[in-house]
């Protein structure tokens, strides 16, 4: 019997890390206060917003986009950085369907670790972009999710569709 082979180097970040105690404070804030975007994977800022690239995606093209403020609850954020947060969310929706052509989108937001939050402390909507037939065979059998481009090969395209740098 032959066994194919998935190589997936980038993983062994997020292999590493899981073993190990997780960072001090909160990742979105520091991203919001460091003005390395490039290593931070930050996408785009807004007045109120950041919009990251999730460094461990559920599928190509998975976003974070997040207050600036840090904050758990719907409740503290004022109209207009919830206005922009959403607007964001549009906007981040649009260019992904452009440079992805995805059939569908999952939008959502996890409020509290009992529904999911894995950081419940800073807000922070998921646009995962989804296509018809990408739930296959390999997390099913494989434990695995094939992710099929590298997160600086994204966030470059990305950056050259939101310049006009086509």
């Amino acid at each position: 019997m032959t066994h194919e082979q998935l190589w997936a180097p980038w993983r062994l970040d997020y292999i590493a890390t899981a073993k190990e105690a997780k960072p001090e404070g909160c990742f979105l804030c520091h991203y919001r206060d460091n003005a390395n975007d490039v290593e931070n994977l930050v996408v785009a800022r807004t007045e109120h917003c950041l919009v990251v690239l999730n460094r461990f995606p559920y599928n190509n093209g998975h976003l974070l986009v997040a207050p600036l403020s840090h904050s758990g609850t719907l409740g503290d954020l004022n109209d207009a950085a919830l206005f922009d947060t959403m607007k964001t969310v549009q906007h981040m929706t649009r260019l992904l369907g452009s440079v992805l052509s995805p059939h569908g989108f999952n939008v959502g937001l996890n409020l509290g670790a009992a529904a999911g939050a894995g950081l419940p402390d800073h807000l922070h909507w998921h646009i995962v972009p989804r296509w018809n037939g990408d739930t296959n065979f390999m997390p099913i059998l494989g434990s695995a999710k094939v992710i099929p481009q590298s997160l600086r090969a994204l966030y470059d395209l990305l950056n050259q569709e939101m310049n006009g740098n086509s």
